[in-house]
């Protein structure tokens, strides 16, 4: 469904992506770990049109990323922000029914409020929760809601960034249920960044761990621990000494 090959992006004399070669399989879930500054958001951002790569190729689909029309392509894609990014000027509903109120997937209101209820209760929230504001929600609901909004247009694909940061470990494990659960329902292909090994083990059919601008690693999920790999096994047990070097 997604394929990077030899991706290259630089900023300066900052050489984020310095090679990425990358496949995801249709209906599958990846998870992408490294260390802060990787480019594991530069990589996302990459397939979404957002940066463009220096050099490289970026398919969807079979397409390349770059010759598409805008609108169609990203109307594909569903995305959990970090922090749930959501507008606090408007109730919960218009947040989840953000991209049914405009553009090429715009429905009538009514029917664009139905379908964020849906959404809503399907992430464990009730009907009453939509004419909230978001700062009258936890954090917990309030990821919940942008849970909500990125399954809002029953998207193929959907990216996750970092979706349990700053959940306490009970609701982060609510939350990983229910991306795991939602994208298997809905067969979409699923990307997700996150430092959270729990998190992976709890997602993940494949890992890639992306260290010094190429992927130092990529495999099920179930060989992460046997991997042989000194870069992933340092980082998935948190050691302090191994071949990645600690920014003091």
């Amino acid at each position: 469904m997604i394929e990077l090959i030899g991706v290259t992006k630089s900023f300066g004399n900052n050489h984020v992506l310095r090679g990425v070669d990358l496949t995801v399989d249709r209906g599958t879930s990846l998870v992408i770990i490294g260390g802060s500054g990787t480019g594991k958001s530069i990589t996302i951002k990459s397939v979404l049109g957002l940066v463009t790569p220096d050099a490289g190729k970026i398919t969807v689909d079979g397409q390349d990323v770059t010759q598409t029309d805008r609108d169609a392509f990203l109307a594909r894609f569903g995305m959990l922000f970090q922090g749930a990014a959501l507008f606090d000027s408007l109730p919960v509903w218009q947040n989840v029914a953000f991209r049914l109120l405009r553009g090429s997937l715009k429905r009538p209101k009514d029917e664009a409020r139905q379908i964020a209820i849906e959404k809503l209760r399907r992430v464990g929230l009730t009907p009453d929760v939509a004419d909230r504001l978001p700062a009258e929600l936890s954090g917990g609901m309030q990821k919940r809601v942008g849970l909500a909004r990125a399954i809002a247009a029953d998207p193929e694909i959907i990216f996750f960034d970092e979706p349990t940061t700053g959940l306490d470990p009970i609701m982060a494990g609510v939350i990983n249920d229910l991306i795991r659960e939602i994208v298997v329902e809905m067969g979409a292909t699923a990307i997700t960044i996150t430092h959270d090994m729990t998190s992976v083990r709890a997602i993940a059919d494949n890992v890639a761990m992306l260290h010094d601008g190429v992927i130092q690693w990529a495999g099920p999920v179930g060989d992460i621990d046997t991997s042989g790999d000194p870069f992933l096994d340092q980082f998935i047990h948190g050691r302090a000494i191994g071949p990645i070097e600690a920014v003091r």
